[in-house]
C-alpha cells in the first residue's frame, strides 16, 4: 500500500526501496503516515512532494475518521471513539491534551486540542476544561492524551488531574465519562482500570 501511495508523487522509478526504508525508520504504516514532514524527508529519496502527499493522506484519513464520529452517538460506537484518538494522537511527537465534549445524548459536540506540551509533560487546568464545557452546552466531556513514550500507563499526575475534573464538574452537572490515554503501543482506559 506504501508503495502504491509513494508511486503517486514518484512517478518513475521503483518505490519498493523507500517503502522499505519508510518503514525501516519508521517502523509500521501508521508511524510514517504520522510521522513529520522533516522526519519523513530525511530518509534517501523522500523530497518535499513525496512527505506533503504521505501527510495529505494522514490529514484525510483523521478528517474520514472524524466525521464518523460527528455522525454517530459517541457512546454507542466507542471502537470508532478510540479508532479515531488513536489516528489522531498516536503518533504526535509532543503530548497534547483532546477533550471530547458530548451532549444529553452523547453525540459529539466538538473535539478540542486544550494543551500541547513536551514529549512528556502537558499542563491541563481543570477551570478551564469545565470552563469550555459549560460554554458549549456540554453534558459530558471525555479526556484523551497521548503518551509519545508508546507507553499508555496512567501517571499519578493523571489519576489525580482526572479526579479532580470528575469532581468539579459532578458539582456543575457535567459527566467524564472517561480518561482515555493513547500510546504507541496500545491506550489505557481509567475508567476500565476503575482508577477514578
Amino acid at each position: 500500500m506504501l508503495e502504491m501511495l509513494l508511486f503517486r508523487s514518484i512517478r518513475q522509478g521503483d518505490t519498493k526501496p523507500l517503502a522499505k526504508a519508510l518503514l525501516a525508520r519508521f517502523g509500521s504504516i501508521a508511524e510514517v503516515l504520522g510521522a513529520p514532514e522533516h522526519l519523513l524527508m530525511e530518509v534517501k529519496g523522500c523530497g518535499p512532494v513525496t512527505a506533503f502527499d504521505i501527510k495529505f493522506v494522514f490529514a484525510l484519513t483523521q478528517r474520514m475518521i472524524r466525521s464518523d464520529i460527528r455522525e454517530k452517538t459517541v457512546l454507542s460506537s466507542w471502537s470508532k471513539v478510540m479508532d479515531y484518538c488513536v489516528a489522531a494522537m498516536a503518533h504526535e511527537p509532543r503530548e497534547q491534551f483532546r477533550f471530547l465534549f458530548l451532549d444529553k445524548k452523547n453525540a459529539l459536540i466538538a473535539d478540542e486540542v486544550q494543551q500541547v506540551g513536551t514529549v512528556d509533560h502537558t499542563p491541563v487546568y481543570p477551570r478551564e476544561v469545565i470552563a469550555r464545557a459549560l460554554q458549549l452546552s456540554a453534558s459530558a466531556v471525555i479526556l484523551t492524551h497521548n503518551h509519545p513514550s508508546g507507553d499508555p500507563t496512567p501517571s499519578k499526575a493523571d489519576i489525580e488531574m482526572t479526579k479532580t475534573i470528575a469532581n468539579i464538574g459532578a458539582q456543575m452537572g457535567i459527566v467524564v465519562h472517561d480518561h482515555i490515554i493513547i500510546g504507541k503501543n496500545g491506550h489505557a482506559s481509567l475508567k476500565g482500570l476503575k482508577l477514578f
